[in-house]
C-alpha cells in the first residue's frame, strides 16, 4: 500500500469512528423518546416484583417517559434473564436483577446460555431486603434450637418451600446441610404460592425477605425464629440473629438492582442511574422504603458492580459448602 493509500485509509477509520461516537451520543442525549420496559424474572407478588414496582415507582416522572414493568417468570428466573440478556442494548430494557439473578443462579447452575456476569452490566442499586426464617404456628417451636431439635425428632415431617435456584431455596437446603436435620424442599414458581401453602400449613418453613414476610408476623399467622442480620430487627426485638443462635456464615442480605444488557451506551447507563437515585433519594421512596423495611443505598454503577462482585463470591461459598448444583 502506498503512503497516500495508507493515509486515506487512516482519515476513513477516523471519519467512521467518529461519526460512531457522534451516533452514541446523539442517542444518549435523546434517551428516553419511548417507553422502557423494566423485566421481573419471578411472578407477582413476590420479592423481585415487588423490589420492581419500587424501582419503576416515579421514574417515568424523572426520565420523560412510561417506565413499566414486565413480569417474565419460569425455569427459576431464567427466562426473564435470558430475555433481558439477549434484548437490544440500548436501555430500553432492563432487568431488576440482583441477588437472586445475578449471583445465586450461577452458583448453582454451570450450564446456563446466558452468561449473567458478563451479559449485564450494573445501572443502579434499589434496595436490600434482610430475611427471616418463619415457620407456621402448628409447629411447636419458638427457637432455632427448638426447630432444629424438633426437625431431628421428626425426620422427614418438615417441608421447607420456595422458588427452586434462588436465594431461599439455597439457604433453606444450607440450613438444613449445617443442623444435619431431615427437612423435605419442595419448590415452587414463585413466592407468593410457596407462602400460600406456608400459610395454609402445607409447608411447615420458609426463608425469605422482610418485604414479603413481616406483615404476616405481625399479624399472627406466622412466626419468626431468626433473622440473618447481624442485628436484630427493630420491628422484631425479641428474634434474635442466625449468629446469636449459634450459627455464622448466613448470608444477611438480599440485593436488588437494575441491570442493563451488555454494550449499552454508558451515557444512558450514566442517566438512568441519576433518575434512579433521584427517586431513592425523594421523600416519598424513602418512606415507601422504611415502610417495607428495607435499606436504600443508591450509589454509581460501578460501585454496585463491586457490590454485586462481593455476592457473586459469596453465595458461591454457600452453594459449595452446602454442596448443591441444579444442573
Amino acid at each position: 500500500m502506498n503512503k497516500g493509500a495508507g493515509t486515506a485509509t487512516r482519515i476513513a477509520i477516523l471519519v467512521a469512528s467518529m461519526s460512531v461516537a457522534v451516533t452514541a451520543a446523539a442517542q444518549a442525549q435523546s434517551f428516553p423518546d419511548h417507553p422502557i420496559k423494566v423485566i421481573s424474572a419471578w411472578a407477582p407478588g413476590g420479592p423481585s416484583d415487588t423490589m420492581a414496582r419500587l424501582a419503576t415507582r416515579g421514574l417515568d416522572a424523572e426520565l420523560g417517559q412510561n417506565v413499566y414493568v414486565e413480569n417474565l417468570p419460569g425455569a427459576g428466573g431464567k427466562i426473564g434473564v435470558r430475555e433481558a440478556a439477549r434484548a437490544k442494548p440500548d436501555g430500553y430494557t432492563l432487568l431488576l436483577g440482583g441477588t437472586n439473578d445475578n449471583a445465586v443462579t450461577p452458583a448453582l447452575y454451570k450450564n446456563l446460555d446466558y452468561d449473567p456476569a458478563r451479559d449485564f452490566v450494573p445501572v443502579a442499586a434499589v434496595a436490600d431486603d434482610p430475611q427471616v426464617m418463619v415457620v407456621n404456628p402448628a409447629v411447636p417451636v419458638h427457637s432455632l434450637a427448638e426447630l432444629v431439635q424438633y426437625a431431628k425428632d421428626h425426620p422427614g415431617q418438615l417441608s421447607s418451600g420456595a422458588s427452586a435456584g434462588i436465594a431461599p431455596h439455597l439457604l433453606l437446603e444450607y440450613f438444613r446441610v449445617r443442623t444435619g436435620t431431615d427437612i423435605v424442599f419442595v419448590p415452587y414458581n414463585g413466592a407468593a404460592p410457596a407462602i400460600a401453602d406456608l400459610l395454609g400449613n402445607h409447608i411447615q418453613i420458609n426463608v425469605t425477605t422482610k418485604a414479603v414476610l413481616l406483615p404476616h408476623i405481625r399479624t399472627g399467622r406466622l412466626r419468626a425464629i431468626v433473622v440473618t442480620t447481624d442485628e436484630r430487627w427493630p420491628e422484631l426485638p425479641d428474634v434474635p440473629t442466625f449468629r446469636e443462635s449459634g450459627y455464622d456464615g448466613f448470608p444477611d442480605y438480599l440485593r436488588f438492582g437494575l441491570f442493563a444488557p451488555k454494550g449499552t451506551p454508558a451515557d444512558v447507563i450514566a442517566k438512568i442511574n441519576t433518575a434512579e437515585n433521584a427517586r431513592l433519594n425523594s421523600v416519598d421512596m424513602q418512606t415507601a422504603i422504611a415502610k417495607l423495611g428495607l435499606e436504600s443505598h443508591p450509589m454509581t454503577p460501578r460501585a454496585f458492580g463491586t457490590v454485586m462482585d462481593d455476592q457473586v463470591r459469596l453465595w458461591n461459598a454457600v452453594a459449595r459448602q452446602a454442596g448443591i448444583s441444579l444442573d
